[in-house]
Formats: structure tokens, C-alpha cells, sequence
């Protein structure tokens, strides 16, 4: 399990209140003219294109240039992407396979942190990352530090507003739903909602995977508590008087909920990315179910961006087209994720019907809401503030 990577999968995180770990990845040197002089392509029509500036596929006369000009680069580096996460094992292969572009993935159990810093350290190095896989708020943070190079793909109008920047410079590509995990075998009654795990027959059995003060999966779940609980985006509080309220009751064990919790039955309740229970504690746990709660639906999606110091830049933006394409998306899906192009997927009728039927059903629309920066903001300091009265 990439687990550091778990911690900073929320949408509604923010930087400050994530777990950060410095960047240990060593690399080979080469200066920083070395490591743009593969930085120019010939378009479609001839002109000299410099993709390192390319916002779209457009820039290279389309994308028989762009494949020409990733195809004459070689190679791509990525960083922190495990090959039983999210299905990239496959991702990455199918990208090869069609390019024939050489993957070099640094440090596939690191965090997001790691990422940034991979960028910020690496500079000008042939090994520095091309792209990353980030959660929203280093998303967020690196687009305020200048560190994304801005680009659409062709699928651009498939993304939700909300789910990327504007401009190009990071974008949604999968996630899922705060869900409610349980081992059938020890809990005889199953718990559809938020309001019924404040069952007593539920004593010392609900856990959360973390403290949501320092990890991102853990706050999602306070949030998705919140609007269970008459709170909104714009209000986190009613989510931490619920975790009270259930530690009042018993229920709440206030320890790290995992995989191996769940399995000795220490913490045979725990509520985590409907994603994550489904590929992470379901394999381990026979018959283990994943239900997202009737009465809160919140989201949490991971983010895409370029670096503006790629030393690839054409296979970085290609990489892009590539995740979300049909194909990329697709295989997304297929890791048991969201892919965020799910909605205009469905109405055109392009999705893995067999593997979104496999997914947890979404009670209501599932339509994709999520907080804004300053709602983040805030709710992180809420949690930093009032969590105490819960853990202490």
C-alpha cells in the first residue's frame, strides 16, 4: 500500500495540516541546458515548436507532432507512482507499449511532498519529474509557487470546472468517495450512514485512518461527517461534534484504522476512500463490504500537472493525452478509481460499463462538489482548533 500517498488523496486538504516527508531520491547530474536542449520539436507544418511553452496539442499541429516530438525525446519520468495504485502498473505499460517511450518511475511509495520537493531539488537535471500525481492541495501550493507549466488536453471540456484550474496548470484525474468499510463477520448489522454508526451494537469498532489534523484521507472523513450532520463545505465543526459524539458512545476507537486493523479486528469499521477500502482491505478481508453513506457523499480527487522545468516536455504533455483519453481513463477505472471524466463518459458511452458496475454505488446524483480553497482554509483550521476535544 502507498500509504504516504493515501494521506494527501483528499480534495479538501490542505498543505499545513498534511503529512510532509523530505524528498530522498538521489539523481544523476547533467546541466540545466542538457536537460532542456530536447525542448524544441518540428509542427506538423514545419515550424520549429518549443513545447516547453506547448498549451495544447495544437501548439505541435496536432497530435501526430506531438507523438513525433515525445517519440524523438524517449523517455518520461515520473515520480511516486506504485504499479498496484490505481491501476498504473498498467497505465504505464500501456503508454509504453504504444509510444514505445520509456517510463523511469522515482520513488514509487513517496508522497506528494515528495514530488514538490523532487522538483524544486532537481532542476535542471535529466532525472527530474516531468509530471506529477499530487493531491489537490500540493497542487494548489506548487501552482502558487510557479511550478506547473499550463496545458490542455484535448478531452479538456470532459473535465469538471471545478475539478481544474483554469488556465491548464493542474487538473482532477481520479478519486473517489468518503466510505464506510466493515468485515461482515463481525459486524452483524450493516452500517449504511453516518447516523448509524451511533448505534451501540456498534461499540469499539469504528475508526478512521488517522489523525485528521495530519492526514488528509482522516480530515476528509470529518468533512464528510459534517455534511451528514448539518454542516456544509463551509462548515467543518458539525463533523468534529460528530466523531465527539461518537467517541461519547463508544463507538469511535481512536486509533489508526488500516488494512491490518481491520483484518485482526481491532477496528472492524473504517471509514476511508471507497477506492482504498476496496483495493487496499478487501483483499485481505474475506468478503469485506464498502457502502458510501446515504447521507453524505464527498469527494476527494488527486491532481495532474507538468512541471515547467520538464526535461521532457513533449512526452509530459503526451503522458496527458495519454491519462485522459478514453483508454487512460478507462484504465483508471479499472484500479477500482473514479477517472474524473466518469459524467461525459457515461453520456457518450465510452466507459468500462463491467468495471463501473463494480464500483460502490453513490446514493443520490453524485454530482461533483467540492470545496473551494478558502472553505479548505478554514476547515483546517476548525479541525486543528476543536479535533483535541475528540483525541484528548
Amino acid at each position: 500500500m502507498r500509504a504516504s500517498k493515501a494521506i494527501v488523496a483528499s480534495a479538501a486538504a490542505v498543505g499545513s495540516i498534511l503529512l510532509a516527508a523530505g524528498c530522498s531520491s538521489s539523481s544523476s547530474s547533467s546541466s540545466s541546458a542538457a536537460a532542456a536542449a530536447g525542448s524544441t520539436a518540428s509542427s506538423g507544418t514545419g515550424a520549429t515548436v518549443d513545447a516547453s511553452t506547448a498549451t495544447s496539442a495544437a501548439a505541435f499541429g496536432g497530435m501526430s507532432g506531438l507523438i513525433a516530438a515525445a517519440k524523438k525525446e524517449g523517455q518520461l519520468n515520473d515520480i511516486t507512482l506504485p504499479s498496484d495504485w490505481a491501476n498504473y502498473g498498467a497505465i504505464m505499460k500501456a503508454f509504453t507499449a504504444m509510444y514505445g517511450i520509456k517510463i523511469t518511475d522515482a520513488n514509487p511509495e513517496g508522497s506528494s511532498a515528495n514530488e514538490i520537493s523532487a522538483i524544486n531539488e532537481l532542476k535542471g537535471k535529466s532525472s527530474a519529474p516531468d509530471v506529477v500525481d499530487v493531491g489537490s492541495s500540493f497542487a494548489v501550493s506548487g501552482d502558487t509557487s510557479g511550478l506547473w507549466a499550463p496545458y490542455k488536453v484535448a478531452t479538456w471540456n470532459d473535465i469538471p470546472a471545478a475539478a481544474k484550474a483554469a488556465n491548464g496548470d493542474y487538473y482532477a484525474d481520479y478519486g473517489g468517495y468518503v466510505a464506510i468499510g466493515y468485515d461482515p463477520s463481525k459486524v452483524k448489522v450493516p452500517p449504511t450512514s453516518f447516523k448509524s454508526l451511533l448505534n451501540p451494537i456498534y461499540k469499539n469498532q469504528v475508526a478512521i485512518d488517522g489523525d485528521p489534523t495530519q492526514t488528509g484521507s482522516a480530515f476528509a472523513a470529518v468533512y464528510a461527517a459534517a455534511l451528514a450532520n448539518g454542516g456544509s463545505l463551509a462548515n467543518i465543526a458539525p463533523g468534529v461534534a460528530y466523531f465527539k459524539s461518537l467517541k461519547a458512545a463508544g463507538n469511535f476507537v481512536p486509533t489508526e484504522g488500516t488494512p491490518a486493523t481491520v483484518q485482526s479486528g481491532a477496528t472492524p469499521i473504517l471509514i476511508w476512500w471507497d477506492y482504498l477500502l476496496a483495493s487496499e482491505v478487501t483483499p485481505v478481508v474475506k468478503g469485506f463490504k464498502v457502502v458510501i453513506p446515504s447521507d453524505a457523499q464527498y469527494a476527494g480527487y488527486y491532481d495532474q500537472a507538468i512541471s515547467a522545468t520538464a526535461p521532457d516536455p513533449a512526452a509530459a504533455r503526451l503522458w496527458e493525452e495519454f491519462l485522459y483519453s478514453t483508454q487512460g481513463q478507462n484504465l483508471f477505472l479499472g484500479g477500482l478509481t473514479r477517472p474524473i471524466e466518469m459524467s461525459a463518459m457515461i453520456t457518450n458511452g465510452t466507459i468500462n460499463k463491467t468495471e463501473e458496475a463494480a464500483l460502490p454505488k453513490v446514493p443520490g446524483s453524485g454530482a461533483l462538489d467540492l470545496p473551494t480553497t478558502a472553505q479548505n482554509t478554514t476547515a483546517e483550521n476548525v479541525v486543528t482548533q476543536q479535533w483535541p476535544s475528540v483525541s484528548g
